[in-house]
């Protein structure tokens, strides 16, 4: 993955206006070339390969000759900070929760103070993701509830890990002051943090399975902890962007039953100011590969075709509209 990750100082110029476009002249005609951007999350996290393999993907249609668009990853704070640099134009796409992308398309929770962002647009969906509690075995949390008096890692500011938890922090009427201490390690620094005994705890929204939930499982004597009751209940029912998940029994050494617990999924973003050929060209790449990409990582195992269209509150790109119109997909209502 190496060479499709180093950025250029010329992709990084061009990405800055989106797509920018560079004459080239090759077997006596003339190709556009054109650049595009992703921010993906942690170097760490799923978010980083995923948008990796759909780069991959991309430079494997270009090579097919079906187009001259070279795609770059970048690794940032994740969704909050992808959403608002395609607003900006900083990025050409993001991978984004899809409860941040509804609260970035309607103006709402954190995007408050900035307003509505009617450009956003959706290329597709991606995986599931889970809200994945991490705790020491010695610290003695059950449940989401005993997290009170505990030192909790509550996550990057600006991801949308930490703007999940945040949430389902009101909805049991806490705020940090509950926990005697909190932190804000950023995912890397996460397993080596609660290894340590420097904090009791960490929450991880992501998909499964996951190198930094990995790595406290095999550190340190550390299990996942399911998240159900009540408050959840109400939690979800409040925000359907939240649906129940499940991590399965066994993936991780500790945590042999499934794991209950809720989550977004992943979707992949961009601007109405995204050029039309390179949505559809970014879109295209993957569904015409379809099982090479779920074959790619084990989070897009079980992705189909019809989940990569829900879960979205912004409208689809002109560019994957008409992908999937040539290729008979039926989009949701």
């Amino acid at each position: 993955m190496g060479n499709f990750l180093a950025m250029t100082a010329v992709a990084f110029l061009a990405a800055a206006t989106l797509a920018s476009p560079v004459r080239l002249h090759a077997q006596g005609a003339q190709l556009q070339q054109e650049f595009a951007t992703m921010g993906t999350g942690s170097a760490a996290g799923v978010y980083y390969p995923v948008g990796g393999i759909i780069c991959n993907l991309l430079g494997k249609t270009r090579r097919a000759g079906a187009h001259n668009i070279r795609c770059t990853v970048e690794s940032t704070g994740a969704s909050v900070f992808n959403v608002n640099a395609v607003r900006s134009g900083e990025l050409s796409m993001g991978i984004v929760q899809s409860d941040v992308q509804n609260y970035a398309y309607n103006g709402i929770a954190q995007f408050l103070a900035v307003g509505a962002d009617p450009e956003l647009r959706v290329l597709f969906s991606l995986q599931s993701e889970a809200f994945s509690l991490m705790a020491r075995e010695d610290a003695g949390i059950q449940s989401f509830e005993d997290l009170r008096g505990k030192r909790v890692n509550l996550g990057d500011p600006g991801s949308g890990s930490r703007n999940t938890l945040e949430l389902l922090m009101k909805e049991y009427g806490w705020t940090p002051g509950v926990f005697s201490s909190s932190a804000d390690f950023k995912p890397a620094e996460m397993p080596v943090a609660l290894c340590d005994g420097r904090i009791d705890a960490f929450v991880h929204v992501v998909g499964h399975p996951n190198d930094i939930i990995q790595e406290a499982a095999n550190t340190c004597t550390s299990r996942l902890v399911p998240v159900t009751g009540p408050e959840v209940d109400a939690f979800v029912a409040r925000y359907p962007f939240y649906p129940p998940a499940v991590i399965k029994g066994g993936t991780y050494k500790g945590s042999t039953r499934d794991i209950l617990t809720f989550g977004p999924r992943a979707t992949l973003v961009t601007s109405s100011r995204l050029p039309e050929n390179i949505a559809y060209h970014v879109t295209r790449s993957v569904f015409v590969n379809f099982d090479e990409f779920k074959s790619l990582h084990p989070a897009l195992s079980d992705l189909t075709p019809q989940d990569m269209l829900g879960g979205n509150s912004a409208p689809f790109h002109p560019g994957a509209v008409r992908y999937f119109t040539e290729a008979g997909i039926q989009l949701p209502e």
